[in-house]
């Protein structure tokens, strides 16, 4: 099971943790023995085991599972930080040769958090270092041979020195200005390069989701090739004993216009499997036809009528609706499709509108069905619903119809919305993009 981004990098930070805490135990050991340095070793020791018990909090939330959110992230790194200035606090401050180690959480926020948390944690990191040049535990054997006047307000802090003339006081000074020029440099530069590599993420998933997308609707235009060529022999079978029974039964009054629909409907198919061996020329050629929006839902209309005869259709056009588009032969079955997906779920009637906004012109199909549940809407001709829908009779027609219907009008530059009607039913929405120079306020 793929593990959710924030959840690695907690990972990470665990590990990084650990290894920190190593480093602390070995840094006091060999101040102890080899250095012979008098130690505070009971504050020292009790924020190391702070630092182990919070590592053992991380590995059990790690093990309990569940995302990880950014504000979790950026508390450990600030406890990271904390028991770091206290670290230094009690083993000289800012004089300390490790004070340089703020920049490893500075480092991990700007790598793995967004900006604010990262700025936050440099603000507080230069702030502990500011802190630490005045308020610590002097190392043993440091002694304070004078007071430094400093460039900062020109006030007094107590600086352990060597020589005469301050030489080691300005050298802190020093590197407390370059942790500060760092950390505004580190915090800068490599917040926006790990926004940059997760905003490319982003963009290679997205990429990976669409790719997946197109195999299925290659698998699905392969096997709708198929079944389109195993269809054309019943069908014309079908259509012939369809017209010896309509000539057989012409004078029958029940009959009749019975054997008729069944025929226009044989014809409907045949009509349609030979536009799908049309398409396929087409379409590997990019041809496109500039149609006016009017026209083309009137069109469309009225061919959908013919293949649901029982169920009434209203039309309404708007003022834009005589602007212009580029389309092919996918977009009226992909239109077609939406229209089944209403019809059956309100057969009672459907309504079309199309008009246009700005650059788009708009197609809405409304229907009064029971609603869409909300996981559809949020799927939106994303990914199937076969299994759902065939368990589920207010979801017909919302697998592979609108499937396809949305990987069309986005292959033409549009847009398919669903949601549901505050007063009942849903609303699919359309959005393809006029003709250039046909845009209308």
């Amino acid at each position: 099971m793929p593990c959710h981004p924030a959840n690695q990098s907690l990972r990470r930070l665990h590990v990084l943790r650990l290894i920190e805490i190593a480093g602390q135990l070995a840094a006091i050991a060999m101040a102890i023995l080899w250095l012979g340095l008098d130690l505070p070793l009971a504050p020292l020791f009790t924020v190391v085991a702070a630092l182990a018990v919070l590592s053992a909090f991380t590995w059990a939330r790690l093990r309990w599972g569940g995302p990880v959110v950014e504000p979790e992230l950026f508390a450990q790194l600030l406890v990271d930080v904390v028991a770091m200035s206290l670290l230094l606090y009690f083993t000289g401050g800012a004089t300390n040769p490790f004070v340089s180690l703020y920049l490893l959480p500075l480092s991990v926020a700007a790598a793995l958090l967004a900006a604010p948390y990262a700025w936050a944690i440099a603000a507080l990191t230069v702030a502990c270092y500011t802190l630490l040049l005045e308020y610590y535990v002097p190392l043993p054997g440091m002694e304070l041979q004078a007071p430094l006047t400093t460039l900062m307000g020109g006030g007094q802090r107590a600086l352990y020195m060597h020589g005469e003339h301050g030489q080691f006081g300005m050298h802190v000074l020093g590197m407390w200005l370059n942790f500060v020029i760092s950390a505004g440099l580190i915090t800068f530069f490599v917040q926006r390069i790990a926004a940059s590599l997760r905003a490319r993420e982003r963009e290679l998933a997205v990429a990976r989701e669409e790719a997946l997308r197109n195999e299925r609707i290659v698998a699905l235009g392969t096997l709708a090739a198929g079944t389109a060529h195993e269809l054309a022999t019943p069908l014309a079978t079908v259509a012939v004993v369809a017209a010896e029974l309509k000539d057989e039964f012409a004078d029958d009054p029940e009959l009749a216009p019975q054997l008729a629909l069944i025929r226009d409907q044989v014809d409907q198919c045949k009509a349609v499997l030979k536009r799908l061996v049309e398409s396929v020329g087409q379409l590997e050629g990019g041809v496109r036809r500039e149609v006016a929006l009017t026209d083309y839902v009137q069109a469309l209309a009225e061919r959908w009528r013919l293949l649901w005869p029982r169920t009434p259709v209203a039309l309404r056009l708007g003022t834009g609706a005589t602007a212009h588009l580029a389309i092919d032969d996918t977009l009226e079955q992909a239109l077609l499709n939406l229209l089944n997906n209403a019809a059956k779920a309100s057969p009672e009637g459907v309504e079309v509108s199309a008009d246009t906004e700005g650059e788009w012109a708009v197609l809405r199909i409304l229907d009064r069905g029971p609603g869409v549940p909300a996981d559809v809407v949020a799927a939106a001709g994303k990914r199937f619903l076969p299994e759902r829908s065939q368990a589920d009779p207010s979801r017909q027609g919302l697998g592979i119809g609108l499937f396809l219907a949305n990987a069309t009008v986005e292959r033409l530059g549009g847009q398919v919305r669903l949601k549901n009607r505050p007063d009942g039913g849903s609303v699919t929405e359309v959005r393809l993009p006029l003709v250039k120079g046909e845009g209308h306020a």
